[in-house]
């Protein structure tokens, strides 16, 4: 890893790609190696040129999202073949820098990154419940030559939390950008006495970035999110069922770009072990778009499966594709240039977390 400024520039080397298995999947971050004991929370994207952007954390302290926490990232000009040396987007010292969410801005071309920074020395429960001098803060940083550098990160959190939240998380996955322009991140916080109970909400810019505001928040329970805008305009969220909800996905959706939300529904068609999940969108020839989602199927966080719904989201039983079998985790979906999906995703394997990619053919989920 070659790094020039702790807070600034970074460098990334490209280098040829090996650690490929017999099954096509690459062990992208590999945990206790390129200075980090643990990598977990993936992000993919495919900037403005057709590269790739990887982002993860980087887990110093080899734990849980607690302690030392950086933000990396890896990029690849050849769909993934081959990626560059790991590279840091955000270093706060010693606190706590994740829950990132990743989007790019079509118009502007520029990457931007809205995560969490959180004091390295507490727990996410203490957090949670408000029992530390010091809170989750929200920040966002940018890139605007595709993650070969990025800025210092800013912090948004006066604009974008409410008083009385305690923890929050962004996606964690990617955002969006919504027809109108707006970029849109779906985020999650906790709230009441003693945090005991855990929101979806968005915060959006509608000029490219230079502020942010905070959007509605939705149903009790709502966890960790992802979200797509259906042809109406709608805006489809579909989040982590938290606390002793069901195992099965929590869903809402907003008619005015993320202001305010319906009632939660329970989608039972949806496992949820509890973990996150990812979506993306399609469109083909036809026009008719074709939404996907990843998910460990079960039982429990185990075989990490893409389902296909044909209706934008209200049902899936367009088909299925187990992606891989046994322990999977989070994951992160994108649309490559060569037409194919790549898929960032990360799973317990060789008695740590590792971040593995692969790619798939769209006509695979059937």
């Amino acid at each position: 890893m070659k790094t020039i400024a702790k807070w600034g520039v970074l460098t990334c080397l490209l280098f040829a790609g090996s650690g490929w298995t017999a099954e096509g999947h690459l062990r992208l971050f590999e945990s206790g190696k390129e200075g980090y004991p643990r990598y977990r929370i993936p992000s993919l994207v495919v900037m403005k040129s057709g590269a790739l952007l990887a982002v993860c954390e980087g887990r110093a302290d080899g734990g849980g999202l607690t302690g030392n926490v950086d933000l990396v990232c890896k990029r690849s000009t050849n769909n993934g073949r081959t990626w560059s040396a790991l590279a840091r987007v955000a270093d706060l010292g010693k606190d706590t820098v994740g829950n990132q969410a990743v989007l790019v801005d079509a118009q502007t071309g520029v990457v931007w990154i809205a995560h969490t920074v959180s004091p390295g020395g507490e727990l996410e429960a203490a957090i949670t419940r408000g029992e530390t001098l010091r809170s989750t803060r929200v920040y966002v940083t940018h890139s605007r030559d595709e993650g070969k550098t990025w800025s210092l990160p800013r912090d948004i959190t006066a604009e974008v939390k409410r008083p009385g939240w305690t923890w929050y998380g962004c996606g964690p996955g990617v955002g969006l950008q919504l027809k109108n322009g707006r970029l849109f991140f779906p985020c999650y916080h906790a709230e009441g006495k003693k945090g005991q109970t855990y929101r979806s909400h968005s915060i959006f810019s509608d000029d490219h970035g230079k502020t942010w505001q905070l959007g509605g928040s939705a149903g009790r329970l709502n966890g960790e999110s992802q979200a797509l805008q259906r042809r109406d305009g709608s805006i489809y969220l579909n989040a982590r069922t938290s606390g002793k909800g069901p195992l099965a996905k929590s869903i809402v959706e907003s008619r005015d770009n993320g202001q305010t939300w319906t009632a939660k529904k329970i989608d039972r068609a949806l496992y949820d072990p509890p973990c996150q999940a990812s979506l993306l969108k399609l469109t083909p020839a036809d026009g008719r778009p074709r939404w996907l989602f990843c998910h460990p199927a079960g039982p429990g966080r185990r075989n990490l499966t893409i389902r296909l719904s044909v209706d934008e989201g209200r049902t899936w039983t367009g088909g299925s594709l187990l992606l891989r079998k046994g322990d999977s985790q989070y994951s992160s979906m994108a649309l490559l240039s060569n037409g194919r999906m790549g898929v960032l995703y990360d799973c317990w394997e060789d008695n740590n977390y590792q971040i593995h990619f692969t790619t798939v053919a769209p006509r695979e989920v059937r």
